[in-house]
């Protein structure tokens, strides 16, 4: 058991793999915790396993995140309880169909759950974080938010958003207490995969991480301050120089003129008028 009080942790998808897992090292570091996830009966056997092991306090809120309502419910959690220190937005959905297999209401109801979920959350937890000058979020991303090929394009674009919201975030933060971080796992050991329409077990074991070893990966980064965690990259130099190029594209993205490679296509263009 722990004695520090590092405050709240709200965590989202708490019921089982990446969130479960979370949500137990946050509580052995020494957060209380407010659990999220739409099975209140695992909720509250998770509850009591952690209160059990870590003696924390463990508050379950059963809600599903796919429904406005419940998101409003739990955004006025985060909103009015001043004792949050920190959000772990985790729940997500995700699909390996390519999109003219896709089912287009499945489309939409992932980017519910993965961008206006998420978003309204995180806003919800910001002024107070601000105000007390005091908090962490932990946006769960993935790789696809840098690779949106390898699966279903609607889910790399949900968490390319997560990854874009979160260095805007960083950067607006930047003189305040509060801190963000977006974790972009690889394909972990979770109940995921099942969902996502591709089991686990199908996957080649290589470039398969236990979920454990993901969350804790994930949760050192957090300690050495990255804004961007790859847990499974074994070089943060290979990132580092994605983001060196990333920022060099910078200065060029906007001007008054269009590129000199464009010239001749606008002259043809003219000519013909």
């Amino acid at each position: 058991m722990t004695t520090k009080n590092l405050g709240t942790a709200l965590v989202t998808g708490a019921s089982s793999g990446i969130g479960a897992i979370y949500a137990d090292r946050l509580a052995r570091r020494g957060y209380d915790l407010i659990l999220v996830a739409r099975n209140r009966e695992r909720l509250d056997e998770m509850a009591a396993r952690i209160t059990d092991a870590t003696g924390r306090s463990v508050e379950v809120v059963a809600a599903d995140l796919g429904q406005s309502a419940d998101v409003r419910r739990v955004a006025d959690i985060l909103k009015t309880d001043h004792s949050i220190t920190a959000l772990v937005n985790n729940a997500g959905v995700g699909s390996s169909a390519p999109a003219l297999q896709s089912n287009i209401d499945a489309m939409e109801a992932m980017i519910d759950l993965n961008v206006v979920a998420l978003t309204r959350l995180t806003y919800a937890a910001l002024p107070g974080f601000v105000t007390r000058d005091r908090g962490v979020i932990i946006n769960i991303a993935s790789i696809a938010a840098i690779a949106p090929e390898i699966l279903n394009g609607v889910y790399g674009g949900s968490k390319a958003f997560v990854l874009a919201l979160t260095q805007s975030l960083h950067k607006e933060l930047s003189e305040t207490g509060v801190s963000v971080q977006a974790v972009l796992p690889g394909a972990t050991a979770t109940e995921f995969w099942n969902v996502a329409g591709t089991p686990v077990e199908h996957l080649p074991s290589e470039i398969v991480m236990k979920a454990e070893d993901m969350v804790d990966a994930a949760l050192a980064g957090l300690d050495q301050g990255e804004l961007v965690t790859i847990p499974s990259l074994p070089d943060v130099a290979d990132w580092n120089a994605y983001e060196a190029a990333r920022q060099i594209l910078a200065p060029n993205l906007s001007r008054s003129s269009p590129a000199a490679r464009y010239a001749t296509t606008r002259a043809e263009g003219r000519g013909a008028e």
